[in-house]
């Protein structure tokens, strides 16, 4: 589902929610939350807001939240507190009983909706015509349903930021090309890491139907023209103005940052690896961080023995992950207390069947 049509199904929230202080909101969720018990679980993406964030039983990225909510076997619903892919992801995962609710149904990711289906579709019969049946689909998790559902029917998997180098090379064994999305940034920098040739990676354009660059028999990696509205706008000016401020400076940045950032940057990878980085850095060291603004600033003020700023000073939060707030949070919990549950992201199930395979063909790796 693209960004227009969740908006059309978005319920407007009471204007009781969205004139309400932050404390008494706050106080109210707490209250709801205690009341719920364990009818409820709330996975807590990183990017979130600390005014939400701090409801969330389990933090992480999108695949480990989704795998801890079907888990949760005593929960009737699912609290997501992330975007649309993330929750599609924890409907695939999770009991056909229990419910998942997105508590903004506009809470959406750029990354996600460079790559529809219908373009997916398009883009596969050219492919085909062009290289045969040579190509293998693989998608990061950072897709949405149909997307997934379309790399399991045709043989592919799903891959994570942290397991993408593994993927890709599992992928080489299937076939000799791989059609790499939504994502051609952590393509990229994936595919340099594994030792492919920069000439050997070019870019399909879904818009304009066509190859950005040779693509001859030489090629390996197809990747899709898409990409992170966030860490897109990291550059390498960013990096040579910080070190030109600070020769202390250490950079970390996620892959999804251009091959430039990534190739001029000190450390590289997921989230995960990147808290972990700042969780073990020595005292006093110096750090600019290449991600989301909430995580930035969530690690600076939980890690005060460290000098931590973003790469780039102008970052602000992400725009569709900062749609979840506290009025829609606490006003979905008020909705399951009610007996009214809104906003359930539902899968139909033969969507859901095909992207478990492109799961199951990732986890059978891992």
């Amino acid at each position: 589902m693209g960004l227009a049509e969740t908006f059309l199904k978005q319920t407007q929230i009471p204007e009781t929610y969205r004139n309400a202080s932050k404390d008494v909101l706050t106080e109210e969720g707490w209250r709801l939350k205690e009341q719920l018990g364990s009818r409820i679980y709330i996975p807590g993406h990183h990017y979130q807001r600390d005014e939400v964030i701090q409801f969330a039983d389990d933090r992480g990225d999108s695949l480990r939240l989704a795998q801890l909510a079907a888990a949760k076997k005593e929960a009737d619903y699912i609290i997501f507190c992330g975007v649309h892919f993330m929750a599609e992801t924890a409907d695939i995962l999770t009991d056909q009983r229990q419910k998942v609710i997105l508590p903004d149904r506009r809470a959406g990711c750029a990354m996600a909706d460079m790559a529809t289906i219908h373009q997916l579709e398009r883009a596969w019969d050219h492919l085909q015509t062009r290289f045969g049946d040579s190509i293998l689909p693989m998608t990061y998790i950072n897709s949405t349903a149909e997307i997934k559902a379309f790399c399991g029917r045709h043989g592919g998997a799903t891959l994570t930021s942290s397991n993408a180098g593994k993927m890709m090379q599992w992928a080489l064994t299937q076939k000799q090309r791989i059609l790499f999305l939504p994502d051609q940034h952590l393509g990229r920098n994936t595919g340099v890491q594994l030792g492919i040739p920069l000439n050997d990676m070019v870019v399909w354009d879904p818009v304009r139907e066509s190859f950005e660059g040779d693509a001859g028999e030489h090629t390996q990696v197809i990747l899709w023209k898409g990409f992170c509205t966030v860490h897109e706008r990291f550059t390498a000016e960013n990096i040579a103005d910080c070190r030109r401020e600070d020769p202390d400076v250490q950079i970390l940045v996620h892959p999804e940052c251009d091959y430039e950032v990534v190739r001029q940057a000190d450390f590289a990878g997921s989230t995960k690896y990147i808290i972990d980085v700042i969780d073990h850095a020595p005292n006093g060291s110096h750090w600019a961080i290449g991600t989301e603004m909430n995580l930035v600033n969530r690690l600076k003020h939980s890690h005060p023995h460290l000098h931590i700023r973003s790469l780039n000073p102008m970052m602000c939060a992400c725009l569709t992950m900062n749609r979840i707030d506290l009025p829609h949070f606490v006003w979905s919990l008020a909705q399951i207390a009610a007996g009214t549950p809104d906003n359930i992201i539902s899968v139909p199930d033969a969507v859901a069947r095909d992207a478990v395979l492109a799961l199951e063909r990732m986890l059978a790796q891992s």
